[in-house]
């Protein structure tokens, strides 16, 4: 197998979110951005609009990647139509489609796949479509991972939720479509499922996919990714140039990375995409999907007798900028930590919890209740069923 194809093609998308510093490189996470988890960056009104158009359709001229070297326009001109498209997790924005054009168009057909990218419907993908109706060029963009529908038309077709990780999509299953990859690269991807990807593949061989994450409720939080290695605009920089394969600069010397573009189209924008990212606030829980009385009585857990709030702490619901934290103390699979540059991870912001099942890093807990039955067990908490069900409605109201 041709281990540089591999390796160059196992990396794709998407941007982690987070804090709060136009620096893509902290040389000192911890103690440079801690201000920040008390004194959190407010955007400017104005800048807004711009970042919101770069997460939605900047792809940095990742096209040459995508079309060029995986030729996955090519797939989808001639054998993806929606049907297939939606179910490898891919979202279509329903304000960008006529009245009337789903119950009329044949969702066999990969033609209307293309009709759908010519009028930019599919989150996350731009394209170029002939007034033939050729695809000519694919690439990404950050709301590939990072937004999904609320499926007010149909599954998987409705109005956007920018932020909202997108758990549905199987970013292996589309990367292994591509005619460019040998079977044995192929299998790898296939092996990651539905919601989970892994950045650092293409760094080290080391096949561990972890959850896309959320992109919403970063505002002063001051490190992204579950190990922060550092600030949003640090992992937009990453994930745009390393993985998405756009034309940008990215240096890190902790992960022995430099790489230099010219011209750079990644730093330039890092700031305005930063700004609206620290705009997207975590969903509220549904009217009646918690219960008051037992919430009230699951803060008084959290704050005192589990502890919790020693490292989610409120408002942002996490210690990020303050601490990192070894695997063995809160009992999680070491193998990410050990693959990025702080050997630790960071305490996940909480907000929004309600609705991103499964939990951790890896997705090993699949509930709430499971979340605390974890800690329970390995700080030795000795918490009662009340006290237990009491702090996940707690942990539902966030």
């Amino acid at each position: 197998m041709d281990r540089s194809l591999t390796l160059l093609t196992c990396s794709l998308l998407v941007v982690g979110m987070a804090a709060c510093t136009e620096q893509p490189v902290p040389t000192n996470p911890l103690g440079a951005v801690a201000a920040l988890h008390l004194e959190p960056h407010v955007p400017e009104a104005g800048t807004v609009a711009r970042g919101r158009q770069i997460f939605r359709h900047e792809s940095w001229g990742d096209e040459v990647f995508w079309t060029g070297t995986l030729r996955l326009h090519e797939v989808v001109q001639g054998v993806v139509s929606p049907a297939t498209a939606l179910a490898v997790g891919l979202k279509v924005d329903a304000d960008r489609l006529p009245p009337g054009f789903l119950a009329n168009a044949d969702l066999t057909s990969p033609a209307t796949t293309v009709e759908l990218l010519r009028r930019d419907a599919v989150l996350g993908l731009k394209a170029k479509v002939t007034v033939r109706g050729e695809l000519r060029e694919l690439g990404t963009t950050c709301a590939l991972c990072h937004s999904t529908v609320d499926n007010s038309v149909a599954p998987g077709v409705g109005r956007r939720l920018d932020g909202w990780p997108n758990r549905d999509l199987d970013v292996g299953r589309i990367v292994a479509l591509s005619p460019a990859i040998p079977e044995e690269a192929k299998a790898v991807f296939r092996s990651w499922g539905p919601g989970r990807y892994d950045a650092y593949f293409n760094q080290d061989g080391v096949n561990d996919p972890v959850l896309i994450p959320p992109a919403y409720g970063l505002r002063g939080v001051a490190l992204e990714t579950y190990t922060g290695e550092g600030p949003v605009s640090y992992w937009n920089s990453y994930v745009a140039v390393t993985q998405m394969h756009g034309q940008g600069s990215f240096s890190d010397p902790r992960l022995g990375i430099e790489i230099v573009a010219q011209p750079d189209l990644v730093t330039p924008k890092l700031p305005l995409l930063r700004d609206y990212q620290l705009t997207l606030e975590p969903p509220l829980p549904p009217p009646g999907s918690f219960d008051p009385a037992a919430a009230a009585r699951g803060r008084q857990v959290f704050d005192g007798t589990a502890q919790c709030a020693r490292c989610h702490i409120p408002p942002t619901f996490t210690d990020a900028g303050l601490a990192l934290h070894a695997p063995a103390e809160t009992g999680m699979d070491p193998v990410r930590a050990t693959r990025g540059a702080n050997d630790g991870y960071r305490s996940t912001p909480l907000r929004g919890a309600w609705h991103r099942a499964p939990y951790f890093h890896d997705g090993s807990a699949p509930t709430l209740a499971a979340v605390v039955e974890h800690y329970d067990g390995v700080l030795g908490l000795n918490l009662t069923a009340q006290q237990k069900a009491d702090l996940v409605e707690y942990l539902k109201s966030l």
